[in-house]
């Protein structure tokens, strides 16, 4: 059987002029800031927070993700689908899709098959702008720091080796990770080592998603830290006066944008932190938007629990103060045949002995869900290769060995009348019971103790090994007296461990925190384990070889 490709079903979409849309979320049409027909800015006083305060906010994670992908974003955009289709008023809410991953071999963000947000070729290219304002902000900031370093009549006396500061741009460049500024002579500043971060992993993208407001965006960018004097004291980007320029610039990005699904439902995309380095959600502002204009809100927490939820209820949720009331875990069958050792290559292969050993993934995260005191969905993404044996199979082990709800997602191919069932049971879990939600670490702790709390509680660590950068790290922030801010661990989204082989349910490994970068604008440390990067690199055959337009302006190969 032949399938369309996400494109063309999104190409084929019967969109709603934006005002209709925004209609029914209560918006007047004079409220919109409007990018053409199908997209719109929303200003911020539309935020009720007594009615962010009764809605009810859905987080939708997974497992730990494998190279088929597990269909996240599809999940949510079919369950909210889903939630309309049985009368419960639901807008989507989710991040910004990155330019590096679009192009290099994720592909973009938009969900998939009969379960998108539209316009497609829009969200997954530029969108309205906001990915750029975030880099000009970030890259204002870099270029204050040279400045003042090359004209000591106004210099702060920073030391340029202490600089940790790096310029960024929205595209895989493993080129741009270690560069030398400053050649050229003394016109062209003092040599130094420098380098490049993509957008999406950048601090200037953490604080949008974690500001409440103009002013807090502001404050929080001055809080930047940028360095040391050569005398050690802290410099941070308001001693450069740099925060009021910085925030100028993303007056615009501060606004969440509105757009819709394929079944004409409100969505709302703000923001794109990368889960495996940052926050990894939407800005605390969509969030909140969401919750003033509808009942039910679907979000989304990047790749698996063990990171972008984590970090999303330990970090988001406790500078928000938003409780969600119920986490819906995506699980495919083919995903756990991989965690269970089935060859990527033979996955269609029906495998009941690979799937229950590779369960076992599915099990630490609901376990890690019920740390925070969450009740657990479990959502089972169909494919067209899972069998019925397997199917069942997976349900049996949720619903009679673990006890947890269970129901398939066919929101790729039936869009929301493929997830009626899953929205009946989340409907169902977000309307029962008090609230039971708490972090996993206390803001009190010292800074190891919240890594090792995260690292054995939440990935199965026996124990941490900090290295003499992180140790180092560790004293300095403690001299800037900011042990109080919780930890956004940078770690593999490929294992629970910082090791990427190790799939499954590893246990008992020693996690390796290798040094400790400070994001104080953003409002957390981020201890960085294993390899990870912050600018990540193409494959061999990036998707960009694959994309393509023709005269009349019809874009071809976006996934």
């Amino acid at each position: 059987m032949t399938y369309k490709t996400d494109l063309e079903i999104a190409q084929e979409a019967n969109m709603l002029h934006i005002n209709k849309i925004a209609q029914k979320l209560g918006i007047q049409p004079d409220d919109l800031e409007l990018y053409g027909k199908y997209k719109a800015k929303l200003p911020l006083k539309l935020i009720d927070e007594d009615k962010v305060k009764q809605g009810k906010l859905i987080l939708v994670t997974a497992i730990t993700p494998t190279p088929p992908g597990e269909g996240k974003t599809t999940t949510s955009i079919g369950l909210t689908e889903g939630l309309n289709k049985i009368g419960k008023k639901t807008t989507v809410v989710l991040r910004e899709p990155s330019l590096g991953p679009v192009f290099g071999m994720k592909g973009g963000a938009a969900g998939g098959g009969y379960a998108q947000v539209v316009p497609m070729e829009d969200i997954n290219l530029h969108f309205t702008g906001d990915f750029a304002a975030v880099e000009k902000a970030n890259n204002l900031l870099a270029a204050l720091i040279d400045n003042n370093i090359q004209n000591p009549k106004y210099s702060l006396g920073i030391d340029p080796r202490t600089v940790s500061w790096k310029r960024v741009m929205d595209m895989n460049d493993r080129a741009l990770r270690k560069i030398i500024t400053g050649l050229g002579g003394k016109t062209g500043g003092f040599l130094r080592e420098a380098g490049f971060n993509i957008t999406a992993a950048s601090e200037i993208m953490a604080i949008l998603c974690l500001a409440n407001d103009l002013s807090d965006l502001k404050e929080k960018m001055g809080n930047i830290y940028v360095g040391e004097t050569f005398d050690k004291k802290p410099v941070y980007a308001r001693d450069l006066k740099a925060n009021g320029a910085m925030a100028a610039l993303m007056k615009d990005a501060i606004k969440p944008n509105l757009v819709q699904t394929l079944e004409n439902n409100p969505a709302i995309i703000h923001g794109g932190p990368f889960a495996n380095i940052a926050q990894g959600t939407n800005s605390v502002i969509a969030t909140k938007m969401g919750l003033s204009l509808s009942d039910y809100v679907v979000t989304e927490a990047g790749f698996g629990a063990d990171l972008g939820a984590e970090k999303f209820l330990d970090i988001k949720c406790r500078y928000a103060g938003l409780s969600p009331k119920v986490v819906v875990l995506v699980a495919t069958v083919r995903a756990l045949k991989y965690h269970g050792g089935q060859d990527l290559a033979d996955l269609k292969t029906e495998n009941i002995s690979a799937l229950e050993k590779g369960m076992d993934n599915l099990d630490k995260h609901i376990e890690n869900i019920q740390a925070f005191g969450l009740p657990v969905v479990v959502a089972i993404n169909k494919f067209v290769s899972d069998t019925e044996a397997e199917l069942n199979t997976l349900k049996r082990h949720c619903k009679e060995d673990l006890g947890v709800p269970a129901a398939l997602c066919e929101g790729w191919e039936k869009g929301g009348d493929g997830c009626t069932d899953l929205a009946e049971e989340v409907a169902k879990a977000a309307d029962g019971g008090p609230d039971t939600f708490k972090p996993i670490y206390d803001l009190e702790s010292t800074i190891e103790e919240k890594i090792i709390k995260v690292a054995k509680t939440i990935y199965g660590a026996g124990s941490v090994v900090f290295q003499p950068q992180a140790k180092k790290d560790l004293k300095t922030i403690e001299k800037l007296g900011l042990t109080g801010l919780p930890v956004c661990i940078a770690k593999t989204q490929n294992s629970l461990s910082d090791n990427t082989k190790l799939l499954g349910r590893p246990e008992g490994f020693k996690l390796t925190v290798r040094e400790i970068e400070i994001a104080a604008g953003a409002g957390f440390v981020i201890p960085i384990t294993g390899n990870m990067l912050r600018m990540p690199g193409l494959p061999m055959i990036p998707a960009a070889e694959g994309i393509d337009i023709d005269a009349e302006g019809n874009i071809t190969g976006l996934s």
